[in-house]
Parts: C-alpha cells; sequence; structure tokens
C-alpha cells in the first residue's frame, strides 16, 4: 500500500559502454560527452516510477526537472523518489525524484505527477 513519504531507491553507474551506446544512439559524438547525460538520469527517475513506485501502470502526467550539477562518468549515481501527495479518488501521485553522487551532490531533482489507478491496495 502506497503512502506519503514511502521511498524506493536504485544505485547505477554508467559505464564507458554504456555512455558509447548513448553516443550512437543520440547521434551525439562520445568525445563530447564530459558527464552522464540528463536523459539518462531522467531514466533512472522513470525506471523507478515505473517499475516501483508507484510501479505497475504508472501514466506520466507532468514532470519539472532541474540539473544543478553535472553527473561524473563513472561514479555510481543513486535515484530516489518519495511520494509527497496522493489522491486517491483520482489516481494522482505527487512525488520528488533526486539523483545524487555518492557525496551526495544533487545531479537531478524535481517534482512528477503521475496517474496510477493499480497499487492503491
Amino acid at each position: 500500500m502506497m503512502h506519503i513519504d514511502q521511498i524506493e531507491k536504485t544505485t547505477r553507474a554508467y559505464s564507458a559502454k554504456d555512455i558509447e551506446n548513448y553516443a550512437l544512439q543520440t547521434g551525439v559524438g562520445v568525445e563530447t560527452i564530459t558527464s552522464i547525460p540528463e536523459p539518462l538520469l531522467a531514466a533512472q527517475i522513470s525506471y523507478l516510477l515505473g517499475v516501483k513506485l508507484p510501479g505497475n501502470g504508472t501514466m506520466y502526467l507532468k514532470q519539472e526537472m532541474a540539473f544543478p550539477n553535472r553527473a561524473p562518468l563513472g561514479e555510481p549515481i543513486t535515484t530516489s523518489v518519495r511520494i509527497t501527495d496522493l489522491r486517491k479518488e483520482k489516481g494522482l501521485v505527487d512525488l520528488w525524484a533526486s539523483c545524487e553522487t555518492a557525496d551526495g551532490t544533487v545531479v537531478c531533482e524535481g517534482r512528477s505527477l503521475v496517474m496510477n489507478k493499480v497499487n492503491w491496495d
């Protein structure tokens, strides 16, 4: 059952091969990538929302993100999502998400509003 302040986390380090694959898929020169690309950080948030919290059946309605610092290549990044509000009657879940380096530097943060009518009980 979901509740306010419930948190899910995941940690991932992107390898040189991950960055090479990203460059190939986007057409960006791999030599120009000096930090973890923002779409890869956002993907970690999407993963948590779709698989962990709220999980299966989640649909994005709105997302606001900021990237205050660069995410260093090769370092583990911990991504977390926390429920800040629940509106069961509408199936809405507000969440705060962040991505941080091992020393606590925030590299991505923001709010997500999702709909999930599956995982309430």
